[in-house]
């Protein structure tokens, strides 16, 4: 569990400090330059994923049931991961509107995949895993749209098609991920 908590640490950190320290993000930039500072916020970004991905795995060694849920939050679960995984892709389709009604898809994705897991699964893990990043999402979304009022941020709608790429783009990374990656990635085929 502790290769986790420090991978958490780490990822999440480096995600936040935009959040709790923007002074000093500007500075090391402005020190650094846009590209190290980008080059080492990646790689502090991929250690923090490795050590999430390998401390979890070890978790399941010597895994802590804290209950057991019921089989149809499963069910829940594939079906909230399909607007998580839509509003991951409206992030990177520049102009959709909805990132226009939501702001920050991305982060808004994250709450829903953690949710989405968090109530599929009942060890202490995934309790840690999932509660850790929907308990982050939570605090980024609200740090993120209260930036955006700040500074005068809007996020303006573009044409329909844009909407329309992110969705299939969506939903075709929700199935690719579902029926083959989660499997051989994850260990857990939602879909037998």
């Amino acid at each position: 569990m502790g290769m986790m908590l420090l991978g958490m640490v780490l990822f999440l950190g480096v995600h936040s400090v935009r959040v709790f320290a923007d002074g000093a993000r500007d500075s090391l930039i402005q020190r650094l330059g846009p590209g190290a500072y980008k080059g080492l916020y990646s790689l502090a970004s991929i250690a923090g994923f490795v050590l999430i991905v390998w401390g979890y795995g070890l978790t399941r060694t010597a895994p802590v049931d804290l209950w057991m849920p019921p089989v149809w939050t499963r069910h829940i679960a594939a079906l909230l991961t399909i607007p998580a995984f839509v509003l991951l892709a409206a992030a990177y389709v520049p102009g959709t509107a909805i990132k226009a009604a939501v702001g920050h898809p991305m982060v808004m994705g994250v709450k829903v995949w953690a949710f989405a897991h968090l109530i599929a699964n009942g060890r202490l893990a995934d309790v840690v895993l999932f509660g850790g990043f929907l308990a982050w999402a939570v605090l980024l979304y609200i740090a993120s749209r209260k930036r955006d009022r700040r500074t005068g941020t809007r996020y303006v709608a573009g044409p329909a098609s844009r909407d329309v790429i992110a969705i299939v783009a969506g939903l075709a990374a929700w199935a690719a991920f579902a029926f083959w990656l989660h499997g051989a990635l994850i260990g857990v085929r939602p879909f037998g």
